[in-house]
């Protein structure tokens, strides 16, 4: 299989499903002419033309409304959210109106919207400009959320959101959009709710999505290679729908389970999952359950202070060591 960049992925997804299927738009601010702020609908105004890529005034909430309202008429929108920050202005449109019309009209009239959005930190954006708020969208039913890790996962998982009839919020880490991997070529879409062993490991079981797979992986192969100790690192893939069964079989089988979050502590991801995993495994685990997740504060500018508040590789090896031995 062909290298490609994580960012080139998406873009081929997007090229696939709109040659495919022609009720495919992308909708979003400097998506067109500029082509995007991360260059990934680069170049595609000049293939497809203004009325299939189109660029926006700075409205976030208009933004998803008028894709769920495309939606809702035979269309299927591609939103862009520049930062996943700004996705604020648009949890009314989101959350109120295109996570429940699939339900409030019987399945009579779904909603096939795909919301792309970079989150994360790691380039000095600061506080309003590096957040990772995965755990506000997965509180509103109705909504799917995707968060790939890979390049393969980029282009597999964005495939299949587009084929979706329900909204997904597609979450793409800033920090991944220049990783190399192998990307199969033409039509390979990815299951939605089916985690995979991005590294297997027998003494210990991380569980992480997005740019967390790769610091979970990196950390778990120093841990490897000082201690002995052999991590899996399991790769959710989609937030919703949750791949629960991955999850229980993989702390049955390790007895020990440590979840790797980016955005904040306090009410995250991680807390769910470390309850699912309460509520499945609990008699498997022979050691309490970890959590290693960004500081309840804001993202700093300043690198330094980025990397205290993110949990970086570091972090992640430390913590894993000591439940390890724990």
């Amino acid at each position: 299989m062909p290298q490609m960049y994580y960012s080139h992925a998406l873009r081929e997804a997007l090229i696939h499903e709109m040659d495919r299927d022609e009720r495919v738009l992308l909708i979003g601010e400097d998506i067109a002419a500029y082509g995007g702020a991360f260059k990934v609908t680069s170049g595609l105004l000049e293939r497809y033309g203004p009325r299939r890529v189109r660029d926006t005034p700075i409205s976030e909430n208009t933004l998803v409304g008028l894709g769920t309202g495309a939606a809702l008429m035979g269309l299927r929108p591609v939103v862009e959210i520049m930062f996943m920050d700004f996705i604020a202005l648009a949890m009314d449109q989101l959350v109120n109106h295109a996570a429940k019309f699939f339900y409030m009209y019987g399945q009579q009239r779904p909603v096939p919207l795909v919301v792309r959005t970079p989150a994360g930190g790691g380039r000095g954006y600061g506080p309003t400009h590096s957040q990772s708020l995965e755990a506000w969208l997965m509180h509103s039913p109705g909504l799917k959320i995707a968060c790939p890790a890979t390049p393969a996962d980029a282009k597999g998982l964005l495939l299949t959101a587009m084929r979706d009839d329900n909204p997904v919020l597609f979450v793409e880490g800033k920090l991944l959009y220049q990783e190399q991997g192998e990307v199969p070529a033409g039509d390979c879409a990815v299951p939605f709710g089916q985690a995979r062993e991005a590294r297997a490991g027998s003494d210990l079981t991380i569980i992480a999505w997005s740019r967390m797979v790769g610091e979970a992986v990196i950390a778990a192969d120093a841990l490897a290679a000082q201690h002995g100790i052999e991590a899996q690192v399991l790769d959710l893939r989609t937030l919703v729908p949750l791949d629960v069964e991955s999850i229980a079989a993989a702390v049955a089988a390790t007895g020990r389970a440590m979840i790797v979050e980016e955005g904040p502590t306090t009410c995250g991801v991680a807390a769910e999952i470390g309850f699912r995993i309460f509520e499945t495994a609990f008699e498997y685990l022979d050691a309490p359950l970890q959590r290693v997740c960004g500081l309840d504060a804001p993202i700093p500018c300043a690198g330094a202070l980025e990397q205290v508040v993110l949990p970086e590789r570091s972090r992640i090896a430390s913590a894993a060591y000591r439940l390890a031995n724990a």
